[in-house]
């Protein structure tokens, strides 16, 4: 059972209040830039046990009659399809979802912006899709000047160029898919245009990580820092915050390098000195204040550090991470005293994987295994087959193992998995023909009606949510698309399961 670090309903509370006392500092309007993803923050409910993945969308829908939204993002992310890797999906598709997202909280979205903009023909068409949605859309172009010659970045050439975008609400909350979106730009934007109407309004930012009042070498903030490292960030002492107050507080290099120059733009725009004497100051999060017991905590940040490690090797052997932010993660870990083989399920894995190259197991000379750790603390592993990927091996013995099934019982009949194999291999031409994860759900399902202990099986499914899950190779798109969707925490080693560069 998962211990509880984190006490959610006491943040929710304060994380409000904090909002509403920062609107009322600004004058009674708020440009709310939120850091970080505001629904399904698995990053926040993984390092800090018992933060609900969603709260932050709690809070604002307990605001709603006082917010509007806004979307930010890249014209350069809609250009090379960046991806969110937690969803798989691209920036631009994220932005439709995202929509949909608020709805279902009762929150509308109608304004979205596309950020330094030079006529990208994929952002042209993103634009007009969402048009045709009745979503307003504003392009914003590159501030030029910035972020050294105040004169022009605060200006009708500078921050003036740009489309205003007119708000009701006393918060505006902008967001985005991910970072660099061009939130922060946005916010001053519309700082720029509020004054030049004798509109009162201030910024702020929605943080959740790093964790102000925790000490810089807590584990939570340097999983934060594990979990930038492929941009380069690094968690420092606040000394703006020190000076001004005595106080010691943890920010982060970009926010430090920006925030001189960030205060003279607001009081240039505002003309008055501003009320921010530190980049923590600008942040709203009641975050460390929700944490109820360190030490589950700790544990639980160290556990996500490693299984950055882990992502970021394969990143790098996909081609597409670096050496730099492997060694980076290195450092953080020895900073730790943490070992890949502190993560439970990758020892047992790589036994797995012994047993089963010695009973001489696998398909095509292929040879596979995976671990993972039940709610429980009980160890199930699996490993591939001429009919079964090692995921789809280790998630029907995990279910079996919590509907009480013995390990001889099929789920699923053999003329099913021979059927879809016969398709795959003749008629999909298909070179590699064993079942990823994916496809062993729907048989799963599809045997239910038919055979009990499939059913039972199924029913055990959701026990399996944010369980811990270790491969010895690189998963298949099919078999980390059912990893995902069954919401296990999955890390593998960085090795292709052959030496074809291409394999399905």
């Amino acid at each position: 059972m998962l211990e509880m670090g984190f006490d959610n309903e006491k943040y929710l509370r304060e994380q409000t209040q904090a909002i509403l006392q920062r609107m009322e500092k600004c004058d009674g309007k708020l440009y709310l830039e939120c850091g970080g993803k505001l629904l399904f923050d698995y990053h926040a409910s993984r390092v800090l046990p018992g933060f609900d993945s969603n709260v932050k969308m709690r809070v604002f829908q307990s605001l709603k009659d006082q917010i509007d939204i806004i979307v930010c993002i890249y014209a350069e992310d809609i250009e090379r399809r960046k991806i969110r890797s937690d969803f798989g999906i691209t920036y631009d598709t994220d932005v439709f979802k995202m929509i949909d997202d608020f709805a279902e909280w009762g929150l509308s979205v109608t304004r979205v912006v596309i950020t330094r903009f030079n006529g990208q023909p994929s952002a042209v068409q993103f634009m007009n899709r969402l048009a045709r949605r009745g979503i307003k859309v504003y392009t914003h172009k590159i501030t030029d000047g910035y972020p050294s010659d105040i004169d022009a970045i605060v200006s009708d050439e500078g921050y003036g160029a740009n489309p205003y975008i007119e708000t009701t609400k006393p918060v505006v909350l902008v967001t985005a898919p991910g970072p660099g979106s061009g939130k922060l730009a946005t916010c001053l934007s519309q700082l720029y245009h509020d004054y030049r109407r004798n509109i009162k309004s201030g910024y702020a930012k929605f943080e959740t990580f790093p964790i102000w009042n925790l000490p810089i070498n807590h584990p939570v903030n340097i999983a934060y820092e594990s979990a930038t490292a492929d941009i380069g960030d690094v968690n420092q002492i606040d000394h703006f915050h020190l000076s001004a107050y005595g106080v010691q507080a943890v920010s982060y290099s970009r926010d430090m390098e920006a925030f001189p120059v960030l205060k003279r733009i607001v009081e240039r725009i505002t003309n008055r000195p501003s009320f921010y004497q530190s980049p923590t100051d600008m942040g709203v999060n009641r975050c460390g204040f929700g944490i109820v017991d360190d030490k589950i905590v700790r544990e639980a940040a160290c556990q996500e550090v490693i299984r950055r490690y882990f992502r970021a090797a394969c990143d790098y052997a996909r081609g597409i991470g670096t050496a730099d932010t492997i060694g980076r993660i290195k450092l953080m870990m020895e900073s730790l005293q943490l070992t890949t083989t502190m993560r439970t399920v990758v020892p047992a894995a790589e036994e797995a994987l012994k047993k089963a190259v010695a009973k001489g197991k696998g398909r095509d000379g292929i040879v596979c295994a995976a671990a993972i750790e039940l709610p429980d603390g009980t160890l199930v592993t699996g490993s591939n087959s001429e009919i079964l990927h090692a995921a789809s091996a280790l998630v029907l013995n995990a279910a079996k193992k919590l509907a009480g099934i013995p390990k001889a019982i099929d789920l699923i009949p053999k003329q099913t998995i021979e059927s879809i194999r016969l398709l795959k291999r003749d008629v999909l031409s298909g070179r590699r023909v064993s079942l990823d994860l994916d496809e062993t759900l729907i048989c799963l399902a599809m045997s239910a009606p038919i055979n009990p202990s499939a059913q039972y099986a199924l029913e055990k499914l959701p026990l399996l949510r944010e369980c811990e899950v270790h491969l010895t190779h690189l998963p298949s798109v099919g078999d980390s698309n059912g990893l995902r969707k069954l919401g296990l925490h999955t890390t593998s080693e960085p090795k292709f399961p052959s030496a074809n560069l291409h394999d399905e």
